[in-house]
């Protein structure tokens, strides 16, 4: 029996550590979520997450490395071809891709478009790579006179549907969603079909945060689909179940914001004391990553730190805390996209021996692993366990 009973893994979604070395051929060639948005701030102000041994992983401007960190500490790679948050996630749990989701630089082919707008029954705007913002911007007017939704992608590999709350109902921008989900099948299974509610005037629309993500299912069994054979509970805050479509994640709450998933994982913590609580912190990407907003990447790092005690005060003595990312988002670059980069991981928990680093890990994958081992199930999936490092 372990002796571990519980595992938090939390995702700062999009928080990297640094290009990998084949960031080149992405474009993101010089990326450092971290590192530069530090520098273009002049200093993150993190106190937590630099005692638990941030500093110790990168030089970040404002975090000095901790003398004795209590968290094992070490960046990752990531092994799958890509930067995505699908790729990201399902990697962490075991499941690494060999081939790069379909991405659309030059917007849908024909036979996608018609056959979407054959299903809906009206045409649509856009079809082009564009930021979220920008074509709301855009579009936005075009799309209440008409009833026609925007339809938009980026360097990922997603189909984005975005309509006015009070042109389109958000539940049949949901059923447009699924019925995209069915078409992009094949050749063209992107990884997401993402619906993106608006609402406001033109000059002045803003997203709301009923987001919904409507993922491919993985094509293979994670680390969360062998804990629930092996009777190990898992929940989901924030993207998670729609991020693995549901395999592995029976129950999760969807999240309005980093401070609303920091409420919710607390909750969990009160509420769930045995399994995987997996939780995703996803304002970094879409809040400031994207919109190249630096100065709002360091606040949401600020903001999230401080809760940092709240929930290490919330850990019992057989809990373990992880804490990684799922890609880059470097706001300081031209490109508003994601970018490839290695991730942190910092892993604590009071029965966990000292810490110290654990060095660069060749997948993601190792975090899923790690969990397996330490809460006593096996998952025939790819990674290596630290387990031996973490507990005598």
């Amino acid at each position: 029996m372990s002796q571990i009973k519980r595992v938090l893994l939390i995702v700062l979604d999009s928080v990297g550590a640094g290009a990998l070395p084949d960031a080149a051929k992405y474009g993101d060639e010089g990326s450092n979520t971290l590192g530069n948005t530090a520098k273009a701030v002049g200093g993150l102000a993190v106190p937590n997450l630099g005692a638990l041994g941030l500093g110790n992983i990168i030089e970040i401007e404002g975090v000095e490395p901790a003398e004795h960190p209590p968290a094992f500490f070490g960046k990752m790679a990531e092994a799958s071809p890509g930067k995505d948050t699908t790729t990201g996630h399902w990697e962490m749990m075991g499941l690494r891709l060999e081939t790069l989701f379909p991405t659309y630089p030059n917007g849908f082919p024909a036979e996608v478009m018609d056959a979407f707008e054959k299903a809906i029954g009206r045409g649509t705007l856009g079809n082009k790579t564009a930021s979220g913002t920008g074509i709301m911007e855009e579009l936005g007017e075009e799309h209440m006179k008409t009833g026609k939704p925007i339809i938009y992608t980026s360097a990922d590999s997603v189909f984005q549907i975005t309509t006015h709350e009070e042109i389109i109902p958000i539940d049949e921008l949901y059923w447009m969603s699924e019925t995209a989900r069915k078409i992009l099948a094949g050749e063209h299974a992107v990884g997401r079909v993402i619906a993106r509610p608006f609402i406001g005037e033109p000059g002045s629309f803003a997203r709301t945060h009923r987001r919904k993500d409507f993922s491919l299912k993985p094509p293979a069994k994670t680390v969360l689909d062998y804990a629930l054979e092996a009777g190990v509970p898992v929940y989901g805050v924030g993207k998670i179940r729609e991020i693995f479509a549901g395999m592995g994640v029976p129950e999760g709450i969807h999240t309005e914001s980093n401070m609303h998933g920091i409420d919710e994982t607390l909750k969990a913590l009160r509420e769930r004391k045995t399994g995987i609580i997996f939780t995703n912190l996803v304002d970094f990407d879409s809040e400031w990553g994207h919109r190249n907003n630096p100065e709002g990447y360091a606040r949401g790092l600020a903001a999230a730190d401080a809760r940092l005690p709240e929930i290490i005060e919330a850990l019992e003595s057989d809990d373990v805390l992880m804490i990684t990312a799922d890609h880059g988002c470097d706001p300081t670059t031209p490109s508003t996209d994601h970018s490839r980069e290695y991730v942190p991981y910092l892993i604590y928990g009071r029965a966990l021996n000292p810490g110290k680093g654990l060095g660069i890990r060749s997948t993601f994958a190792d975090i899923g692993k790690t969990i397996a081992d330490l809460l006593g199930f096996e998952a025939p999936v790819h990674g290596t366990s630290m387990k031996g490092e973490l507990l005598s």
